[in-house]
């Protein structure tokens, strides 16, 4: 199937690794432009390197905290003013720490809301004059299955992550009229740093190994294992291209089953 994402023009934010990189990468694949963003210059740097020497398309990096308005439009204003527009906006960010309630205090609730929501709010804003111009905008919140069923000792993620799903269903509502699709994917347990970090905090809860919280982890899905990076991937450029053209306000779990209710 022809996507139709060549010459594209995309933003991926948290994209030096993990489900972002490996998003980004994909895109290029299929012919679009993408502008990476992160917080860290030089991983930023190196996936840009590597995305460049295996797709030969145009990236763009923007290192910098797109929690930040300001970061958030000087990333967009320098998308526009090297590539002319917007098509894709796929705003991404790592969790929060993992901990249960009593663990953190108010300033740890502030950045999980900066990090995973005032990011995808930020950007949104300061894209949203562009992509009105697009012949066919799409906005991909990255979120978690945890906003379906809540995952044991990641009450940050949880709560805050639950909020960027109200913001991306109230915006396909909003500015369906527009032609803007807004979507979401809650991923469940992926092969990520991320899930290395949380894989090891539960084993020193645990006083087990990272291989045993593995394996019990994967016991909880139907397919047995965690998904590669890119069974997401794969999704994410679907739901952005123009091939989804009649899917907006969707929350698609790319989880291996390990969500379990009806509905």
């Amino acid at each position: 199937m022809d996507l139709n994402l060549r010459d594209k023009i995309a933003i991926v934010t948290g994209a030096s690794r993990g489900l972002g990189f490996t998003t980004a990468l994909l895109l290029a694949q299929e012919g679009s432009r993408v502008a990476l963003n992160s917080r860290n210059p030089q991983n930023l740097e190196t996936a840009s390197q590597k995305i460049k020497s295996l797709t030969g398309s145009p990236v763009l990096t923007i290192a910098g905290d797109v929690s930040q308005p300001e970061t958030a439009n000087q990333m967009v204003e320098r998308v526009v003013q090297e590539w002319g527009g917007i098509d894709i906006l796929i705003t991404n960010a790592g969790g929060p720490p993992a901990g249960k309630f009593e663990t953190f205090d108010l300033e740890d609730w502030y950045n999980a809301v900066n990090l995973n929501f005032i990011s995808a709010v930020a950007l949104i804003r300061a894209a949203l004059p562009h992509l009105r111009k697009s012949a066919a905008p799409a906005v991909l919140t990255v979120t978690s299955i945890s906003v379906k069923q809540p995952i044991e000792g990641l009450v940050l993620s949880n709560s805050v992550r639950a909020a960027t799903i109200g913001l991306t269903k109230s915006l396909a509502l909003e500015l369906g009229k527009d032609g803007i699709r807004f979507n979401s994917i809650l991923p469940g347990w992926t092969a990520t740093e991320r899930v290395e970090h949380l894989l090891q905090h539960r084993a020193q809860t645990n006083h087990s190994t990272i291989e045993e919280e593995r394996q019990k982890i994967a016991s909880q899905i139907a397919l047995g294992r965690l998904a590669d990076p890119q069974e997401f991937a794969r999704v994410a450029v679907f739901l952005v291209s123009p091939a989804a053209s009649y899917i907006t306000g969707s929350m698609i779990a790319v989880d291996g089953g390990f969500y379990r209710a009806t509905l």
